[in-house]
């Protein structure tokens, strides 16, 4: 095996370990960045339920008939 064909074997293998290397950093960050978008959606899905919940008890039948009763009775009190 001639010098030039080991010096290129060597090179060729070190550069396949350096973009292995470089992949799997980048895939680890990407993969991170992914999960960080995913749990911040996962809030804003939470967030939003409750803001749901909030809007639907406030225009619920019932709790509009208890304000409607309250301010008859406040009326009244007058």
């Amino acid at each position: 095996m001639s010098r030039p064909r080991l010096v290129l074997i060597v090179f060729f293998a070190t550069l396949v370990l350096i973009v292995t290397a470089w992949l799997r950093s980048a895939s680890s960050r990407t993969f991170y960045l992914h999960r960080q978008e995913y749990v911040r959606q996962q809030r804003l899905k939470q967030q939003l339920w409750q803001k749901q919940l909030e809007l639907e008890s406030i225009i619920s039948p019932t709790t509009i008939s208890d304000r409607i009763e309250k301010q008859l009775e406040d009326d009244q009190a007058q």
